[in-house]
């Protein structure tokens, strides 16, 4: 869902201070943006993945995977932040969802096929040990939308979806700028 109100577990510093920059004229609009940007060159969340999966023989998510992922492509935020830049309201947030919530499982699922390893439930408690820094980004339950931003602005994502982006052979290439080794933004 796309809500403007802050969640004091996970507070956007960042927005509260360029959004208090407008009360002194100036233009200024926020986008938010997915756990995951994909498309080549990523070196996120999801390389990160296929970095554990390779490191510990499995891929895995945690409980029944149907937490949601919601995510975009690079090159489809990149036009969002530019359409912001031109079309944008000054005080307003853009949310860049082009994928509003993929079941965590089946991201697992794409890395363990493509890695040829058995994908494998973890439970809460183990995930930390598991997934180590990303395991609360991997556990959480983040559905999202983008069709306020879609609506407003004109924005329309075409790139692929994070689950075709990671099925090409090429996202799974260790030691290339698609799959880095570790992770991390």
């Amino acid at each position: 869902m796309e809500k403007d109100e802050w969640d004091p577990n996970f507070p956007r510093k960042s927005e509260a201070a360029g959004l208090a920059l407008a009360s002194h004229g100036v233009r200024v609009s926020v986008v938010r943006l997915p756990p995951s940007v994909h498309g080549d060159g990523d070196h996120g969340f999801v390389p990160r993945l296929f970095a554990i999966a390779r490191e510990k023989g499995i891929s895995a998510y945690v409980g029944d995977g149907l937490n949601h992922w919601p995510a975009v492509h690079r090159l489809d935020a990149a036009r969002l932040y530019r359409l912001a830049l031109e079309k944008g309201s000054a005080g307003s947030r853009y949310h860049g969802v082009a994928d509003q919530g993929i079941p965590f499982r089946d991201i697992a699922q794409v890395i363990g096929r493509r890695l040829n390893v058995p994908l494998v439930s973890k439970s809460p408690e183990e995930a930390p040990d598991h997934f180590g820094w990303i395991s609360h980004f991997v556990s959480i339950d983040c559905p999202a939308s983008g069709a306020q931003t879609q609506e407003q602005l004109g924005w329309r994502p075409t790139h692929a979806s994070l689950i075709a982006d990671i099925d090409r052979a090429t996202y799974f290439e260790a030691g290339t700028d698609a799959a880095p080794a570790a992770g991390g933004r």
